[in-house]
């Protein structure tokens, strides 16, 4: 363990990226950034520096705790990073998540039954009992 490491091999190890190559080709594509610049897969990150992976449609958030290039099991992730990912942005995953088939991604296909569902619940909402009210009522 290392004061310093690759980040694409950071990515990697630490389980942020399935595989060593998809993390190299995010930092190509500019979705991986430090302090807001984007790096390159050869960047070089040290301990303490925050790096922020942007995995549409929230921007994580990680501060490196250890900087490793040999990629451990999962349950020691919390010894090697700290997210700090903005609650904003999990707000903003979650709304996504509800208006999920508004701008669906290209190439998802149809929408299934349950997204189906979804929509109609979203177009047609729940009216609260409003209509019970009789305006004799109001004496």
């Amino acid at each position: 363990m290392g004061d310093t490491a690759r980040i694409d091999k950071w990515l990697w190890a630490a389980r942020i990226f399935k595989t060593r190559s998809i993390a190299a080709d995010a930092c190509k594509n500019g979705r991986v950034t430090i302090k807001g610049v984007n790096v390159k897969p050869s960047h070089i990150v040290k301990v303490g520096e925050v790096i922020d992976v942007r995995k549409p449609p929230i921007t994580y958030s990680f501060e490196i705790l250890q900087a490793i290039e040999k990629r451990i099991g999962a349950k020691l992730i919390s010894e090697v990073y700290k997210n700090v990912t903005a609650p904003k942005q999990y707000e903003l995953l979650e709304m996504s998540r509800i208006s999920g088939f508004i701008d669906r991604a290209r190439g998802m296909g149809r929408p299934t039954k349950k997204d189906r569902r979804q929509m109609d619940a979203f177009i047609e909402p729940i009216s609260f009992g409003l209509d019970d009210f009789d305006e004799e009522d109001e004496d």
